[in-house]
């Protein structure tokens, strides 16, 4: 069965569900909304959470609903709520398998890989029809391992970061769908989060998620390619339509792989 395309821009804006004074400003500001009723609400504030979300009128295509994970008391609750709204979108956290989405059907469904056993069964997850993307998380793992630190102190991933990060993606693009790069949780080091989402960009990622709006800028730019690497791409693009086969281009060889590589420059562009 084919997936459903991933349909939402690079900058994904999470905002927490019983702050409904921040719906519109945060959709207003990035691509995409995260309406968070898992993480960024107290246990007792789900219920009102939840009355929140359901009393909103957003622009459907661009809310996604992050739910409680399928093993918490919350869960049930959520997509209750969610089957009278118009939301279709959600993202779950905590996914740790094919049986947490069995009563996601009716959803489009971008799961959170974000512990020991999500990522080992992102695979098996990616598969499922409904499932449109998968994220992974860096904290929530380095928590299921008993850890205390996702990066090293200049700023880079642990070495279980980014194996976790790879086979996310791996595992998203083998079964066709789309893979989100987690969040930057220094707000102000924006030079840092420049970096990571142009190397999410630069490996195929779709997307990145924010935690604030200061972010959403610094992602769009990172995700949009430099005119020069537009240009390239066109060029060699133009050439490859007279010239079949491998062949030499600007001091380069130019086989398959690289004319799929610049189509891939020329579709970010185009959804600016």
């Amino acid at each position: 069965m084919t997936h459903p395309p991933f349909r939402f821009g690079p900058a994904l804006l999470f905002c927490p569900a019983d702050r409904p004074d921040r719906f519109a400003k945060a959709l207003e500001r990035a691509d995409a909304v995260i309406l968070d009723l898992e993480d960024a609400v107290a246990p007792d504030a789900k219920a009102d959470a939840r009355r929140a979300v359901a009393a909103s009128a957003l622009d459907p295509e661009r809310v996604i609903v992050r739910l409680n994970p399928a093993s918490s008391p919350e869960f049930a609750a959520d997509v209750e709520m969610l089957a009278e709204t118009p939301y279709r979108t959600v993202m779950l956290a905590k996914c740790e398998g094919t049986v947490d989405l069995v009563d996601l059907v009716d959803f489009e469904v971008v799961a959170l890989c974000e512990t020991a056993r999500g990522v080992l069964a992102a695979e098996q997850v990616a598969a499922i029809p409904n499932v449109v993307a998968l994220m992974w998380g860096a904290e929530d793992l380095v928590a299921s391992l008993g850890g205390s630190s996702s990066r090293h102190d200049d700023g880079t991933y642990r070495g279980v970061a980014t194996h976790a990060r790879a086979r996310v993606q791996l595992a998203a693009a083998a079964h066709g769908i789309a893979a989100i790069d987690t969040v930057h949780l220094d707000i102000a080091d924006l030079v840092g989060q420049s970096a990571e989402a142009r190397d999410a960009a630069a490996l195929g990622f779709a997307a990145t998620a924010c935690i604030h709006p200061s972010q959403v800028d610094a992602v769009r730019e990172a995700y949009r390619p430099a005119d020069d690497r537009l240009e390239w791409a066109r060029a060699v693009l133009a050439e490859a339509s007279i010239q079949p086969g491998v062949f030499a281009f600007r001091g380069g060889m130019v086989d398959a792989p690289v004319l799929r590589q610049a189509e891939a420059i020329v579709r970010r562009r185009s959804r600016d």
